[in-house]
Formats: C-alpha cells, structure tokens, sequence
C-alpha cells in the first residue's frame, strides 16, 4: 500500500502560520472523500529552530475554529520534506524565494497558500509574531478563506491510486 501523499506548509519559524495552516487544512481534509482524507499535512520553517512551541495566540486562534495545535513543535525545513511533498504551500513569496534558492534540487511545486483563490486577493499571508490575538485571528481567517480552493487544487494532485 502507498504512502499516503504530503502536504508541506512553510513559515518562517513555524510556530505562528504553517502550524495554524497545516491544523486547519487537515481539518478541512479529514471532511473529504478518499484518497483526500489521508493526505498527511505537515510544516516546516525556513528559519525554524527544532523543538520551539507553537505560539499561544496561535494555540487560542485555532481552538476559537476547534482545531488543537498545542502539541505541535516547530521543524526546520529540509531536503526530505521538500522530496516528499506533492505540493509546498507558503504563507510569502520571500518563503517561496528563499527554497528555490537554498534547496538542492528546488521543488517544481511551491505555491502560496492563498494562490488558488479567485480574484484579486493579497496572496500573502503577514506574520502576526508578537502581535496581539487579533493578528493571528486575522492570518487564522485568510487562511480559512484560501482552504475551499486549496482543497479544490488538491483534488487535482491527490487522485486515486496516485502517491508520492
């Protein structure tokens, strides 16, 4: 049997957005048909430090959406993770910039996490780090906004029998 397929989210120190993106993305996934429901969700940062906790205003952001992230510890971004993903979804293009330029062999598949939706949206989403709870509600709710299309871009990556 396959592995399931993975889904990288990528932040800085991924302890404020790829943590809040990859609980609310895997939520959304866990609602959806196979091979959908077992996509692995995972995150990584740029410039993480191994082992960090998540920030508590990221904690209370999510628990406000019912999604627990408080067992979460921050990975520094690597090789291997960028090999397994079939897709790389950043918070930034300075996050998108930054793997083209420093991995071995750059991934093909490195988007914004709000990239897929329609209209004339800011793509990024802006680092609540140190901001007070409404900064990362507000990122929370533009990655909430971004998941009925990512879900919808997934479906053309994630297909039956098709893992990477």
């Amino acid at each position: 049997m396959p592995a399931p397929a993975t889904v990288l989210i990528v932040c800085t120190a991924n302890i404020c957005r790829s943590p809040m993106g990859a609980g609310l993305l895997q939520h959304a996934l866990a609602a959806q048909p196979e091979p959908l429901r077992s996509v692995r969700v995972v995150s990584a940062g740029v410039a993480a430090h191994d082992g960090e906790r998540v920030s508590e205003n990221s904690i209370i952001a999510l628990r406000k959406a019912g999604i627990d992230i408080s067992h979460h510890r921050s990975r520094t971004l690597s090789e291997a993770m960028l090999a397994q993903a079939i897709a790389v979804l950043c918070m930034t293009e300075s996050h998108r910039s930054m793997i083209q330029l420093q991995a071995e062999t750059p991934p093909k598949d490195v988007f914004l996490f709000r990239e897929f939706m329609p209209g004339h949206v800011s793509r990024e989403i802006c680092d609540p780090f140190g901001g007070p709870l409404k900064a990362y509600e507000t990122a929370r709710d533009e990655m909430v906004e971004a998941i009925p299309a990512l879900v919808e871009f997934l479906k053309t990556r994630v297909a039956p029998g098709r893992s990477r």
